[in-house]
């Protein structure tokens, strides 16, 4: 089962009652960075800014922006995507509820195939951990046995397809924001290992992994500075900002900006 196909797991992993307080804490954590960052970019452009949004959710992005009427006014349009229509369901129903529906839409697209996507913009998001979410094609949650073969993560090639591809789409002066992004230490792992098993899942990989993935289709890579330098080599290591989201070593922000 591919991650996110199953529409009560969605459900369930978007509920606060079964998600730990490290990742509610992270939420808001990066939602504080991330407003930031689009006062600066619409600052400097003089005016509302566009944003792009990889693997939308539940729209709880948007929904929060939206409330926030001096952020929400340098928007000028906010487009997301999912490859879950569990998830485009959920962020439809969120728009029409909410009534943002003339800034926000969502479409249902698989980000490894962002280099068929046309239009440009000034901010790209992808946020709330998705970042790590994208593991190799051959990865097969059902028979993955690290004591008979690891995985080793030197390379992401599907991380670095999504996001090179995505570089390619921001405006002049535009950024990419990936936030929160886990970081890969021993502490980071057994909290991960824990929300997982909050949400009732079965936890597939060990203390050796740089990744925590689940029996249920779900997984999460951590990173360490090194390694988002190599996978981002593509815009240059002077142009991309790194900023922990917090001071136990758990998440980092990382702003990636237009060469």
């Amino acid at each position: 089962m591919a991650m996110y196909d199953n529409a009560n797991t969605v459900t369930t992993s978007f509920d606060l009652q079964y998600v730990s307080e490290y990742l509610i804490q992270a939420q808001w954590a990066e939602m504080i960075e991330l407003k930031k960052v689009i006062s600066t970019l619409a600052e400097k452009k003089k005016a509302p800014i566009s944003i792009f949004d990889i693997g939308i959710g539940n729209a709880r992005v948007p929904k929060h922006l939206s409330g926030i009427k001096d952020i929400w006014e340098l928007i000028e349009k906010y487009d997301g995507t999912d490859n879950a229509q569990a998830c485009i369901d959920l962020s439809n129903k969120l728009i029409a509820d909410m009534g943002i529906g003339d800034k926000v839409n969502v479409y249902l697209f698989d980000a490894a195939k962002l280099y068929e996507w046309e239009r440009k913009y000034d901010l790209i998001l992808c946020t709330w951990f998705t970042p790590g979410n994208f593991y190799p094609d051959d990865f097969s949650f059902e028979t993955y046995n690290p004591k008979e073969k690891r995985l080793q993560l030197d390379d992401n090639p599907k991380f670095q397809t999504v996001f090179s591809n995505a570089y390619r789409l921001l405006q002049p002066g535009g950024e990419i924001v990936l936030g929160a992004c886990y970081i890969d230490h021993d502490s980071t792992r057994l909290k991960q290992e824990e929300s997982y098993r909050k949400m009732n899942m079965t936890v597939i990989t060990d203390e050796l992994d740089s990744f925590t993935a689940t029996k249920e289709g779900f997984w999460s890579q951590r990173f360490t500075t090194e390694k988002l330098l190599r996978y981002l080599s593509f815009a240059g290591e002077e142009n991309i900002i790194i900023t922990p989201l917090d001071t136990y070593g758990y998440a980092m922000q990382v702003r990636v900006k237009a060469r």
